[in-house]
C-alpha cells in the first residue's frame, strides 16, 4: 500500500483497514472451494461450454426462471459484468423480447 501510496496523494490517509487472507481461509469464512475468488478453476475442463459444469453453460438452472451470473459462470472471473449481461440477455431470449445490440 505504501508503493500505491507514493503515487496517490492522500491514499495511506483514506485506508481504515486492510487484510490479507489466505485460500483456506478463504474457503472457511467465506465458503469459496478451495479459497479460490473465480469460483471454479480457470482449466480447459472449466471454461466456455463447461462453465460452471457441463450442461449448465447457458446461465440457466434446472429450476425454471432461475439464472446465474457471476464469477462461476462464463466468462469467469476477472471479467466485470459480463456474466451479468451474458444472463441479462439469456433471460431476454427466454422472454422473448427483442434486445438492441447497443447493450450488449
Amino acid at each position: 500500500m505504501s508503493r500505491i501510496g507514493s503515487y496517490s496523494e492522500n491514499f495511506n490517509d483514506i485506508i481504515n483497514h486492510a487484510e490479507i487472507r489466505t485460500p483456506k481461509e478463504l474457503e472457511k469464512e467465506v465458503g469459496l472451494t478451495e479459497g479460490n475468488i473465480f469460483q471454479g478453476e480457470l482449466t480447459m475442463d472449466q471454461l466456455m461450454f463447461n462453465r460452471p459444469i457441463p450442461g449448465y453453460a447457458q446461465y440457466k438452472t434446472p429450476i425454471k426462471n432461475l439464472y446465474m451470473c457471476g464469477s462461476s459462470t462464463h466468462p469467469g472471473g476477472g471479467v466485470m459484468g459480463a456474466p451479468g449481461a451474458n444472463a441479462a440477455r439469456e433471460i431476454l431470449i427466454d422472454l422473448k423480447k427483442q434486445f438492441n445490440s447497443h447493450y450488449i
